[in-house]
């Protein structure tokens, strides 16, 4: 049976603890259009109980603008209050390429994106200051 979400608790010294949510292999559910259907509507029903929380999309650079993507942050930004847009592997592409996949998935969003890479560290920095952002009290 494969896990809907892994769900971690993250408490780093001076700032306010928070929850992460991880929804492995989401956009890439196996076993046809009707798994993935059926991963969509748990998760539907995932985000509908998340409303007032923050929230990060993380998708891969590489591949700007998929549909399961797209859908994610159409929940999102119906469900959650403080909402940011991460773009993971960038490591993995040259500088044009880098440029070019942002200006994409911006254009898809309509919002701006934060890169990174877990593999390297490049933007990890960028990445807790926009964690410590969205979770700050209003």
């Amino acid at each position: 049976m494969t896990r809907l979400a892994n769900v971690y608790r993250i408490a780093r010294e001076n700032a306010k603890p928070f929850t992460l949510l991880d929804l492995p292999g989401y956009g890439y559910a196996r076993g046809g259009r009707k798994t993935a259907q059926e991963f969509d509507a748990l998760t539907a029903s995932l985000f509908a109980g998340l409303r007032g929380l923050a929230a990060i999309l993380v998708v891969d650079a590489r591949h700007p603008g998929l549909e399961s993507d797209r859908a994610a942050w159409k929940w999102m930004t119906e469900t959650v209050a403080a909402r940011a847009i991460v773009a993971t592997k960038i490591d993995k592409l040259a500088r044009g390429q880098r440029i070019r996949a942002l200006a994409g998935l911006e254009s898809v969003f309509e919002h701006p994106v934060a890169a990174m890479s877990a593999e390297t560290g490049e933007g990890l920095n960028e990445l807790w200051k926009l964690i410590a952002r969205l979770t700050k009290p209003a």
